[in-house]
């Protein structure tokens, strides 16, 4: 009787580790634009991940969206020269910037972008409260003026599609026309990072930032 007890734990545990094997294989099949080895790239894909890792970036090729950049090496240069000015040298504040990028992640539900940019708005001097209400989706109480500009420009253009005469007076008077085109340049941009996390299933960053709650359309 315990022989043939020992034998059937041992069937089971055989089964449960075929099934765990089959999981983890089916799991990484699934993984889009899978991280490429160092020994794996071009000269060219080489070179721009060589030029990511240098600060202010301090990038892997390996993370998202990079692991997916670096499968177009003739993009890729262009995309990191694009966000190296977007990121750090818009006229405006980091706290303004970051608050453009997580209305944008917002938009996508985006759960990477947000992840990885909600330290930095914090860092930036974005009050916790205001991002906490975007990721809600409800307007956040207590936003300076700017932030106010900011806020009203991009739900205008995500929102409604269209910007009133009076959300471009409030952005004009507090950005200039300079600052309202590096405010869309950015969220321009993070549109399209966050159609390439989406695309590649890229998960929130392991950072214990919340998750983006889904919303109601």
């Amino acid at each position: 009787m315990r022989k043939r007890r020992e034998v059937r734990v041992l069937a089971v545990g055989i089964v449960a580790a075929l099934a765990f094997s089959v999981q983890a294989a089916h799991s990484e099949d699934a993984v889009r634009f899978a991280p490429l080895k160092a020994e794996e790239l071009s000269s060219a894909q080489k070179a721009w991940a060589d030029m990511i890792s240098a600060p202010p970036r301090n990038a892997k090729f390996t993370a998202p969206p990079y692991r997916a950049y670096i499968r177009n090496p003739d993009l890729a240069p262009k995309l990191s020269n694009l966000s190296e000015y977007l990121r750090w040298n818009t006229s405006l504040p980091a706290r303004l910037s970051e608050m453009a990028i997580l209305i944008t992640a917002r938009h996508w539900t985006a759960q990477y972008e947000w992840s990885a940019h909600y330290p930095l708005a914090m860092k930036g001097g974005l009050d916790p409260k205001i991002a906490d209400a975007i990721a809600k989706g409800t307007r956040p109480d207590g936003m300076k003026d700017d932030e106010t500009a900011l806020y009203d420009l991009g739900i205008a253009l995500y929102r409604d599609k269209k910007v009133s005469d009076a959300v471009y007076k409030a952005a004009r008077e507090k950005f200039g026309e300079r600052g309202i085109t590096d405010i869309i340049g950015i969220m321009g941009y993070y549109d399209m990072v966050s159609m390439m996390l989406i695309t590649m299933q890229a998960a929130p960053a392991n950072n214990g930032v919340p998750p983006l709650p889904v919303l109601e359309k």
